[in-house]
């Protein structure tokens, strides 16, 4: 049963509190959001390949049971992460989140890639940021320059490539849309063949 919260609650109530729940949480503003549960199955099969792939680097790849913070009191689940600090079993929260990834999906698709993103800017340790769309082979791929200023690069086909040189690794689209199934996309009109002249 749920518990009624009456107070904005600290990270370490938070973490306490989470582990007497059965769904997953995040914490916002010191209050507790519950996170949609039963994801699709191309959704998964993205993550899984996300985490195989990322195990080439020399980082940690996390899961979505995995959070970081991504601003003080603030406790976020991408999808899939990569933690390169020093590695606590019994931490509950990235050490050293250097990549977050989103797979977008329609429930969550503008708050992913607006408010969301937003917040991860933030991570000061963040190096790379990925928005991956299921129903083509297209990412949206935030990394850092010289300067330390966030860069957009949109990748799309499955023979391009991520290169993400802080992790010492680049990842294939090949490999993260493995096996995934994309939807008929509908044609344009300007792509019909030309009928007969009338």
């Amino acid at each position: 049963m749920l518990e009624r919260i009456t107070r904005p609650m600290s990270v370490a109530e938070f973490f306490a509190w989470q582990e007497r729940q059965a769904e997953r949480y995040e914490l916002v503003g010191g209050i507790p959001v519950r996170l949609t549960a039963g994801a699709r199955n191309v959704h998964d099969d993205i993550v899984v390949n996300l985490l195989v792939a990322l195990r080439r680097g020399g980082c940690r790849p996390l899961t979505g049971d995995g959070s970081v913070e991504t601003l003080p009191g603030q406790i976020r689940r991408p999808d899939v992460g990569v933690d390169c600090g020093v590695r606590d079993p019994n931490a509950l929260k990235a050490a050293e989140p250097r990549l977050v990834a989103e797979v977008l999906s329609p429930s969550t698709r503008d708050f992913d890639a607006f408010e969301k993103l937003a917040e991860y800017r933030n991570i000061e340790s963040l190096e790379y940021i990925l928005l991956v769309e299921p129903n083509a082979p297209e990412i949206m791929l935030w990394s850092r320059d010289a300067s330390r200023a966030w860069v957009k690069e949109r990748v799309a086909s499955l023979d391009a490539s991520l290169s993400l040189p802080s992790l010492a690794t680049s990842l294939r689209l090949s490999d993260i849309y493995e096996g995934v199934v994309f939807p008929n996309r509908p044609r344009l009109v300007q792509d019909e063949p030309a009928g007969p002249a009338a």
